[in-house]
């Protein structure tokens, strides 16, 4: 196989599909816009430490490892992989704190101190999105629905009503769960895919369900590190990547996609696959009106979206025992902070996401450094109404700060700030094309999935791709990775 194919962006989904179809025999050219690759899963790196950009949860870790055995590589030689248990510590805002553990004993011990029933409600949870998450991954997340007879069958309709996603996600989760602390714990995990638990269908409950029951794995150097493992599997298999080169048009000649333009000229190519986030490259990158399809510019401004997010990075001259590494704080008022991002307010007493790989990992750090991720859900740029200026970042951060000092031992946390920096929604939109400065692409509401997210191929252009987290089967590295899954299926089905 002598066939070319060029990526038009070196994020996960783009890097995954090149390790696939280089393992193939396919000549590919990734392009890359930035100097670094990775897209959102980035880097910040100094002499003496170095932080994940954005993502930090490394769920499904088989997911992960398959992309190996898939090219006949041993991930082991590439990447190391630590299990975590417990998988999250959550705290409270009177000062309370509870632990996720993965250990069965452990988890039933810590869930019987909220009450007898909790713990047997939690169970009957798992027990109940479990089957729906295999319903799913069987029926929906593994197939590409390219025909509309793919999804509009008997077999498929009867799925979607077993799996009955219509209740939201809070919902669902009440119905099972009588402490407060417990929900909120669950329901705050939903925000991962960036869709509210008080408006999102119950599917995405998975998210939390998926982590207890697959547990929650540490790539030793952070998520990172699983970018630079792709990006050597690329390179054994002599695939390039040429940085720092924006493509500016998928070009597009009587009904094919032929090539791309960039500041370096036209590449000609068999196969154009596209890693940019959708509504950006459909908007900007494909000029051909008749080639968008149903995707014109008003239906896509009319799209539903995800929140964004606001990220402090910190690094710290003490360590912090009572942290773990992946932690959740539960605010005060807990549904209306959460929905402000929702509806285009930013959050008063704001729910947070701490990360702290040093808990763990002494190579994220040459020093007796404490390196944490602050992340708290904000309002996505498309409300107009939020401008991320000094002013802005200093209202967050105080209200961030003011949070922790709810924590014990926390307390200190300016005091001891070596390193500061911040990535709010205009990084997503300047750095990564998100359209409307998202995190998580387009919003995964039920008519936005499956048959009806758009597809991983162009209906309307032939050999034209997409790979990433605003197309089937979603948003999230994992699942990103099952849409590469697709895209090479179907790059081989038609090209053999």
């Amino acid at each position: 196989m002598n066939k070319y194919v060029i990526i038009v962006g070196a994020g996960v989904g783009g890097l995954a599909t090149a390790v696939k179809l280089l393992s193939r025999g396919y000549k590919v050219v990734i392009y890359e816009k930035n100097n670094r690759i990775g897209g959102k899963v980035n880097l910040i790196e100094t002499d003496k430490f170095r932080f994940d950009l954005t993502a930090s949860i490394l769920m499904t870790p088989k997911i992960y490892k398959d992309i190996f055995k898939y090219v006949g590589k041993d991930y082991r030689k590439y990447i190391k992989f630590i299990e975590l248990d417990p998988l999250y510590r959550a705290f409270y805002y009177d000062r309370t704190y509870f632990d996720l553990f993965r250990d069965i004993g452990k988890l039933t011990e810590s869930l019987e101190k909220l009450s007898k029933n909790d713990s047997i409600g939690y169970y009957n949870f798992l027990s109940n999105v479990y089957e729906k998450y295999l319903i799913a991954d069987k029926y929906f997340l593994n197939n590409s629905f390219i025909d509309p007879l793919d999804f509009f069958n008997f077999t498929s309709l009867q799925k979607i009503l077993k799996i009955n996603t219509f209740s939201n996600a809070y919902k669902h989760i009440s119905s099972y769960i009588s402490s407060e602390k417990l929900r909120n714990l669950i329901a705050f995990q939903s925000l991962y895919v960036g869709i509210s638990p008080f408006d999102g269908p119950n599917i995405y409950n998975l998210v939390p369900t998926i982590s207890q029951l697959y547990g929650l794995t540490h790539p030793k150097g952070g998520m990172y590190s699983y970018i630079e493992a792709l990006e050597k599997v690329i390179h054994e298999f002599n695939g390039k990547i040429i940085t720092n080169t924006p493509v500016e048009e998928i070009i597009i000649e009587n009904g094919s996609a032929i090539g791309i333009k960039s500041k370096l000229g036209i590449d000609k190519a068999d196969i154009i696959v596209c890693n940019a986030d959708f509504p950006y490259a459909i908007k900007e990158l494909i000029k051909d009106t008749t080639a968008k399809g149903k995707y014109t510019d008003k239906k896509i401004s009319n799209m539903n979206y995800s929140c964004s997010t606001f990220i402090m990075h910190l690094a710290l001259k003490k360590k912090y025992p009572k942290l773990l590494v992946h932690n959740i704080y539960i605010g005060d008022n807990f549904k209306k902070n959460i929905q402000s991002a929702f509806v285009g307010k930013l959050p008063k007493i704001p729910s947070l996401y701490i990360y702290c790989p040093t808990k763990i990992d002494n190579s994220i750090s040459s020093e007796d450094i404490e390196c944490i991720n602050i992340m708290v859900r904000v309002p996505n740029l498309l409300f107009n109404n939020i401008t991320w200026n000094k002013k802005t970042i200093n209202i967050m951060k105080k209200r961030i700060f003011y949070q922790l000092s709810n924590i014990d031992g926390l307390s200190d946390i300016q005091e001891n700030i070596i390193y500061e920096r911040v990535t709010t929604p205009n990084d997503m939109l300047t750095k990564f094309n998100s359209y409307g400065g998202t995190a998580f692409g387009l919003s995964p509401t039920i008519l936005q999935t499956n048959y009806f997210r758009p597809n991983i191929k162009s209906p309307t252009v032939d050999n034209l791709y997409f790979v990433g987290s605003s197309v089937h089967p979603g948003t999230g590295i994992s699942i990103v990775l099952l849409s590469s899954n697709l895209v090479v299926e179907e790059i081989l089905k038609n090209n053999f």
